[in-house]
């Protein structure tokens, strides 16, 4: 799969106004703590590639405990150097694992070691077959994506332009995107 993604910083409270005059359909609120893993035969932040073990959970009600809040899954991600200057575009692999613990045992066994931790708070929205996500990210405050599938390379380029199109309706600027992850991000705000 290839992920087309724009990603800008926005204050949540007009981008939810513009995406409810938009007609867009909530598709609920997650947690996510994603623990970022550097590996023993080549430098991620040099290849820019990343391997990742996200837990999510739903939230519970407010005050609830993390063992009263609702389901919750853990994933293991493989994104590949980003494809395109124009957008975060990248081959991205991902698989819900059963036991969290396990698969980072299974890391850390093979020589992978964690690198970072980012966590967020994620509300998504479906709009005209986009995904649209305001995300809450500790230490570096308010984003907005929208993002799609392409089929293949030949794809990127139209499945951006829809991309594009969505950010300009929700009022916002393709121009101002940030190509950097929340895992760069954070480093560099440690640095």
């Amino acid at each position: 799969m290839i992920e087309v993604e724009v990603k800008l910083r926005a204050s949540h409270d007009a981008v939810r106004d513009a995406l409810t005059a938009a007609g867009a359909e909530s598709r609920g609120r997650l947690v996510q703590v994603d623990t970022y893993y550097d590996a023993p035969h080549r430098d991620f932040a040099e290849t820019d590639e990343a391997l990742r073990l996200r837990r999510e959970r739903r939230p519970g009600a407010p005050g609830a405990s993390p063992e009263q809040s609702g389901e919750s899954n853990t994933k293991v991600t493989y994104k590949g150097p980003l494809l395109d200057e124009a957008s975060k575009t990248r081959e991205e692999h991902e698989t819900t694992v059963r036991d969290g613990d396990t698969a980072g045992a299974i890391f850390d066994g093979l020589g992978f070691e964690p690198a970072a931790v980012v966590e967020k708070e994620r509300e998504f929205f479906d709009l005209d077959g986009h995904t649209v996500t305001l995300d809450r990210v500790d230490g570096l405050g308010e984003f907005v994506e929208v993002e799609a599938e392409a089929a293949d390379e030949a794809d990127v380029e139209r499945v951006r332009a829809g991309v594009f199109e969505v950010l300009q309706r929700l009022g916002l600027d393709p121009d101002e995107q940030i190509r950097t992850s929340y895992l760069g991000l954070l480093l560099a705000a440690e640095e």
